[in-house]
């Protein structure tokens, strides 16, 4: 069980950190609520910009490839009679 979270936490890191390697950076755009059919006000859409720092990707690659190494010498659960 803890050698699949560990493992899983490592795939993570290693995804993040691919992710922000590649992009510079990531808009978010709210979803549109409804409105009522006699209203036609809009609110003002918001936006908001994630652009990570230039430490987080090499950082979240080394973490998780370091999870995974230490995930895979953990040693295997046994059953016992």
């Amino acid at each position: 069980m803890i050698r699949s979270f560990f493992l899983a936490i490592g795939i993570s890191s290693l995804i993040l950190g691919g992710e922000c390697l590649v992009l510079d950076r990531a808009v978010l755009k709210p979803s549109q609520e409804p409105t009522l059919a006699g209203f036609s006000e809009r609110a003002a859409v918001s936006t908001r910009e994630i652009s990570p720092p230039e430490w987080a990707p090499w950082s979240l690659l080394s973490v998780g490839a370091v999870v995974i190494l230490y995930s895979c010498t953990l040693p295997a659960k046994t059953k016992t009679a």
